[in-house]
């Protein structure tokens, strides 16, 4: 089969290539899914899991990627819950091979039912960030109708799945990031807009929660806005300063098949939409990874028309 192949970790996207590589096999509790569309997230080169395995052993070359939506073809002994066949999307395990790739063999528990009327496309933009604001705000934030929420990087595919969860659930959203951002984390809902460049982030204080995806500085400062008894999550790594009078909790998203329903019924009914910035083939994934603009939003792979 084809797939997305990396071999060293210091070159980053800059060293990725396409290659031939023996199709997966479905085994014990695995289903064996024919790739569609499949997301990827650059900081993925900079997580182990990508170059070795849960023992620490080398794995080059290895195939990244880790949001799937495609069709079971195939399913390992045990494996429960999804029929050959199936449209399925989902999250795939740090540790194997991904999903940029025309087939990925991925724990059955990890996928969801993809509804006919969600394309592919879609399907693939959802796991990452949507599980990552949803649990981050309902799991792990606690997060309560009325209650105030700052996100960092409200305009892009995490923050702006934050931004529109936490609307939809009642929250008063204040968004932040690069002064361009301004508009598009106002669309997707945001009440207020901090540019991070420009003004001052301690003007904002007395949030109920602050939902960080930049960390270093940006993270630091933010535990000071953190009101009493309120809580800052993050995805960036562990936290340096701590709220005077909250918590603060670092997480690793993970996959569970009722919360990407709920996140995929969302999209059906059109209170969520995900932030597409840029659609391209297999063949031309390693130019979409190192692009010489900017792109807003994120990029996803289709790897079959």
């Amino acid at each position: 089969m084809k797939a997305i192949v990396v071999t060293d970790e210091a070159a980053g996207t800059a060293g990725m290539m396409l290659a031939e590589r023996p199709e997966p096999e479905a085994t014990a509790n695995d289903v064996l899914v024919e790739v569609h569309a499949s997301g990827f997230t650059p900081g993925e080169l900079t997580w182990p899991g990508t170059w070795t395995d849960r023992l620490g052993r080398d794995r080059t070359p290895s195939i990244p990627g880790h949001e799937v939506a495609g069709v079971v073809s195939a399913l390992g002994y045990g494996s429960r819950g999804l029929s050959v066949g199936q449209r399925v999307f989902g999250l795939a395990d740090w540790s194997r091979d991904g999903t940029l790739a025309e087939y990925v063999a991925i724990e059955a528990r990890n996928l969801a039912p993809l509804p006919g009327d969600v394309d592919f496309t879609v399907g693939a933009s959802l796991p990452i960030s949507g599980l990552t604001a949803w649990q981050g705000l309902f799991v792990h934030g606690r997060f309560q109708a009325g209650q105030s929420v700052l996100v960092h990087g409200a305009a892009g595919g995490v923050g702006s799945m934050v931004t529109q969860l936490a609307k939809e659930a009642g929250a008063y959203v204040i968004g932040t990031g690069r002064a361009a951002d301004r508009q598009t984390a106002l669309d997707f809902g945001a009440q207020e807009f901090v540019d991070l460049g420009n003004d001052a982030l301690e003007d904002v204080a007395g949030v109920d929660l602050v939902f960080d995806v930049i960390g270093g500085d940006i993270q630091k400062r933010s535990a000071g806005l953190v009101r009493a008894g309120g809580m800052l999550v993050t995805i960036a790594g562990p936290p340096e300063a701590q709220p005077a009078d909250g918590l603060t909790v670092d997480f690793v998203v993970e996959a569970d098949r009722a919360q990407l329903g709920e996140v995929v019924q969302r999209i059906r009914d059109g209170r969520l939409r995900t932030n597409i910035g840029n659609v391209a083939t297999l063949d031309d994934a390693v130019a979409a990874f190192n692009p010489t603009e900017r792109i807003k939003g994120k990029t996803i792979i289709r790897v079959r028309s």
